[in-house]
């Protein structure tokens, strides 16, 4: 089966606990237990998504994987902040035959934004997530945003903070539910977003020159 390297849709496949890390200065080596995806499916040098990061399977050990992360991805997403007994969403990159549940997505985390509330409302869980104002300008009320790699809709757009609705689909099947007032979340904005503004900017200056 074919997969896409470093495409994902932000349907989380399995929840993950991390068994280890090791840490030199300017690396962390990840060990990772999948609940769910079977690790002699996984082909070194695959990618997959971790906590909305996406990152290299560099070796398999019986039911564990590992993944290693760069200075970059620590400085710029959460995996700076996982410890051993962590739970994580994971996710494969996406295959050519399969359907695009979610939205398009890298696991190029933009920021780090932090969860700022959370409530009931019915049977879903609305959580409000304060983000850095740079990346507000990307976030627009029905869009899509990736939250610790889940492909999630916006549902309202404040000033600094925008609010996204969990199913209970989605609070069962991911770590999103489970993370307090205060915890740090990874954001990922809609790349076509990014594209638009880079093609519009663009577009501007030649006009301008």
């Amino acid at each position: 089966m074919w997969y896409i390297a470093g495409v994902f849709t932000g349907l989380v496949e399995d929840i993950g606990t991390l068994e280890a890390v090791e840490t030199s200065d300017d690396a962390r080596v990840l060990t990772v237990r999948p609940a769910a995806i079977a690790t002699e499916e996984l082909a070194i040098g695959e990618s997959i998504a971790v906590d909305g990061v996406c990152l290299t399977v560099t070796e398999r050990r019986g039911a564990t994987f590992t993944v290693l992360a760069g200075e970059e991805t620590l400085r710029r997403t959460t995996v700076a902040d996982l410890a051993p007994g962590a739970r994580v969403n994971l996710e494969r990159a996406l295959r050519l035959t399969d359907r695009l549940g979610g939205h398009l997505m890298q696991g190029h985390v933009d920021q780090v934004g932090a969860i700022q509330s959370r409530r009931e409302a019915g049977s879903n869980l609305v959580v409000e997530v304060r983000t850095p104002a740079e990346l507000m300008r990307y976030v627009v009320e029905k869009g899509s945003i990736a939250v610790d790699g889940i492909s999630l809709t916006v549902v309202s757009v404040a000033d600094y903070a925008f609010a996204i609705a969990l199913i209970p689909h989605s609070v069962a099947a991911t770590t999103l539910a489970g993370k307090p007032v205060g915890a740090r979340v990874n954001l990922e904005v809609d790349m076509i977003a990014k594209y638009v503004e880079r093609l519009l900017g663009a577009t501007g200056a030649s006009k301008t020159s």
